[in-house]
């Protein structure tokens, strides 16, 4: 297995910047995720470590190996891709040894290798299958088996999973994080997917316009967001943003008002200490985040703290079963709660809803960069 590191890569087609001076180190083993929207320059990233895509400049290392005019057969690199591209005229035990077999590997070796993949993706009995007779899971584990046999330094995986439904695709992510802890390889793993990235990174690289936002683990992105779109794109649903003021309060400590003054809500002593000088922005607007999750329904939480609740319109409920999503209205702001099941709250009806504060995001509003140290 081998390291990946990237040294102000960057790729322009023309007059267009598809990515932007990136800095990254991929530890040995680690299975990371590169995630962001459509066109943010993620697929080309994993592209150019694979050679598929020329660097315009920066250097790109596999291991201690400079390959930037390195051929992608000679990358020690296997890819999986989005459509599985395996071959329609060949049976899967062809598909999967095809590349060893170009490589002169001995009969009795492939024999071993196909094997020993079939047999760990759980496909021994398909071998003298066709593609066609295959379902899209069946196809998936095809492609990441002919993966695994060349037995690379880099396993790379763009979008592997999106063409499959929704509940075949949370069967292969588990499939994928387990075979990721078996044969222990490092996997550089692209999706738009924000809960495959929470559930399958070891780290996760958000990316927006050929940029990288933010690196970390899952939960630290999700908990300390850098800015204003990593806090928007990472939980599902999206982190909820309202426009406004801090102010001061009686105690010295400091509020968070809404424009016509109908919230007022005051951030707690404790939470205080994970901005930075707070005093700077006083009086001054501001982006407040807060997560759904972190607004509960008053008449069924567990505390009841006044200066941390407030009422709202409730414009829509969806109930999820466990859970109940309510679309709440305040001043011509629209926010989500995501509150217990056991909420009486109805279409149309005026609810008071309880703010977890101690959960609370600032961020500037011009910059969109958090406030916090």
């Amino acid at each position: 297995m081998a390291k990946v590191t990237l040294n102000s890569v960057t790729k322009r087609f023309g007059n267009v910047t598809a990515v932007q001076a990136i800095d990254l180190e991929i530890k040995d083993k680690e299975f990371i995720v590169l995630v962001g929207p459509s066109g943010c320059g993620k697929s080309t990233t994993l592209r150019m470590v694979a050679g598929l895509e020329e660097i315009t400049d920066g250097n790109i290392h596999i291991g201690d190996t400079l390959v930037n005019d390195v051929p992608p057969k000679d990358r020690d690199i296997a890819m999986v891709f989005q459509n599985y591209a395996l071959y329609p005229h060949m049976d899967v035990y062809n598909n999967m040894a095809f590349g060893l077999k170009l490589r002169k590997f001995p009969k009795s070796e492939i024999q071993r290798r196909v094997q020993e993949a079939a047999q760990l993706l759980g496909i021994e009995n398909l071998l003298d299958r066709k593609p066609k007779a295959l379902s899209g899971g069946q196809r998936q584990r095809v492609a990441v088996g002919r993966a695994i046999v060349r037995e690379p330094k880099v396993f790379l995986m763009d979008e592997p999973l999106s063409n499959l439904d929704a509940k075949l695709r949370v069967q292969m992510r588990a499939e994928l994080s387990k075979l990721h802890n078996r044969l222990q390889t490092t996997v550089i793993y692209v999706t738009h997917d924000q809960t495959e990235a929470m559930t399958m990174g070891d780290r996760i690289v958000v990316m927006k316009d050929g940029v990288i936002q933010q690196v970390g683990a899952p939960l630290e992105i999700y908990n300390n967001p850098n800015n204003v779109f990593v806090a928007g794109f990472i939980g599902s649903p999206a982190m909820n943003f309202i426009d406004v003021r801090l102010t001061s309060d009686d105690n010295g400590g400091y509020c968070v008002e809404s424009k016509g003054g109908k919230m007022r809500l005051r951030i707690p002593k404790e939470r205080e200490s994970y901005f930075q000088d707070l005093g700077q922005y006083q009086d001054k607007e501001v982006t407040m985040g807060i997560r759904p999750e972190d607004i509960e329904d008053y008449a069924v939480a567990e505390e009841h703290r006044d200066e941390f609740a407030m009422d709202a319109m409730v414009e829509v409920t969806e109930p999820m079963g466990s859970e109940i999503y309510l679309f709440l209205v305040i001043e011509e702001t629209t926010f989500i709660a995501r509150v217990d099941s056991a909420s009486k709250a109805t279409d149309g009806s005026e609810q008071r809803v309880l703010f977890d504060m101690n959960k609370v995001q600032l961020f500037d509003r011009d910059t969109e960069e958090t406030l916090r140290k």
